[in-house]
């Protein structure tokens, strides 16, 4: 006798993305058990790709983790599935040599990294991982910089960076970066915070600096350089005038005030953003603050009980904010008034994420740094899991990530690392355009 067998429901599905490769528009009836792999070679299948290409899938809107079915929710209507480019497993392409832990990283300067370490001391390095230069700019640990976009004309090569630190002092110096030899000058140094200085941000413009203090104050400055010194010397507080004594051996290094002094945070503050509307900071007084820079005031104040915020990252789209916590969660927010802080969309790390950084220019992905020494990258799309992770340190804090192009800078208390994000391939060195 014959085996009785169930035919396998199909499901109508059309196929749409933003990605180049385009499938015509149609109709297809796959199997509603097939997964995102058996997805991934209809997509490569039906193109005639030269090379497998492997693709993620969105299902209004989610990641599609499990199978069509499950997604679908029995639904017998067409359902439209857009396609996206998977993101790679991160792999590890250098190291860039650090005596001290490394709080802060850039890699958005061409044919450089630039790193912050709690020695006190900027460094910059080519994209070989050759040490050019050490800025010893604090005698306290840098705890975040930031490069200001050039607001005139300047020599090729010259960058104005910068800093915070632990010594409560912000700087402000130039990097020459063009020749055969690297050089620096500190330029002057904001006064304003009463503790340590959590962090440093820039205007898209390059006009003005915000920074953060664990005293709760936000500080509002302009770039320019003073020519004479704005705070006297003698109204410095004795231990920062002794931390100043590097810098005033050159007596053209003016002190600086802040344009405005902003106040709203009732405990320390964690991390400050210039934004499309103003600014957003966090802090340690479980908030997420948006704030009217003209006007000096906070506009909005978003309140998590109990859930002190360490990191914060802004993505490409608007009106969001990404914030860290100790609770061992990134967490999603909608900067616009009434929303419910129950919306928010949540990502729950197995241990506390302490850095964030979404791609250049994407509203949907982000990579997150914790405690545990991995980084994992994440699509705002899909909370369950990440999309892929790497263990960078074993036992060793990851503190700062910068990710620019398929370059994902991180920094931490095992140095400074360099990875590759979202494709195959050798690391590439970028030369500076003449």
């Amino acid at each position: 006798m014959a085996e009785s067998s169930t035919a396998v429901p199909s499901i109508p599905v059309v196929f749409t993305t933003n990605t180049p490769y385009q499938l015509p528009p149609q109709k297809f009836m796959v199997p509603a058990s097939w997964r995102r792999f058996q997805l991934s070679q209809l997509i490569n299948t039906a193109l005639a790709l030269p090379r497998i290409v492997p693709f993620d899938f969105l299902v209004r809107g989610v990641l599609l983790r499990g199978s069509l079915s499950e997604a679908s929710g029995g639904e017998e209507e067409t359902l439209e599935i857009e396609y996206i480019e998977s993101v790679m497993p991160p792999a590890r392409m250098a190291a860039l040599p650090h005596e001290e832990w490394a709080s802060s990283v850039s890699a958005s300067v061409p044919g450089h990294f630039l790193t912050g370490s709690y020695d006190g001391a900027l460094r910059v390095f080519d994209r070989a991982q050759a040490r050019l230069h050490t800025a010893a700019l604090h005698t306290a640990a840098i705890t975040s910089f930031t490069i200001i976009p050039s607001t005139s004309a300047s020599s090729d090569g010259d960058l104005l960076v910068a800093t915070a630190s632990h010594d409560r002092m912000a700087q402000i110096s130039r990097f020459s970066l063009d020749g055969t030899q690297t050089t620096s000058t500190s330029l002057t140094t904001l006064h304003l915070h009463e503790m340590p200085v959590a962090d440093i941000a820039a205007s898209a413009d390059g006009e003005h600096l915000m920074t953060a203090g664990w005293d709760g104050i936000i500080g509002l400055w302009s770039t320019s350089i003073p020519e004479e010194n704005e705070i006297p010397l003698d109204m410095i507080a004795a231990p920062e005038r002794k931390k100043r004594r590097k810098v005033q051996e050159d007596s053209s290094v003016r002190t600086k005030a802040p344009s405005a002094v902003l106040r709203s945070h009732t405990a320390r503050v964690s991390a400050i953003k210039f934004s499309q509307e103003g600014a957003v900071s966090c802090g340690f007084d479980s908030t997420v603050r948006t704030w009217d820079v003209e006007r000096g005031l906070c506009s909005y104040t978003i309140t998590a009980s109990e859930k002190p915020f360490l990191a914060l990252a802004l993505p490409a789209t608007p009106q969001t904010a990404l914030a860290a916590s100790v609770d061992r969660t990134a967490t999603l927010f909608d900067l616009r008034e009434g929303t419910s802080v129950a919306a928010a969309v949540k990502f729950s790390h197995p241990a506390t994420p302490a850095a964030l950084s979404f791609a250049q220019g994407s509203g949907t992905q982000f990579a997150s740094g914790a405690y545990d020494g991995v980084v994992r990258v994440w699509d705002v799309r899909s909370t369950s899991r990440e999309v892929a992770s790497a263990r960078v340190w074993d036992g060793q804090k990851v503190l700062a990530l910068d990710w620019v192009g398929q370059v994902l800078a991180v920094a931490g208390e095992g140095g400074v690392e360099v990875w590759r994000v979202g494709a195959e391939g050798e690391l590439q060195r970028e030369t500076t355009a003449d």
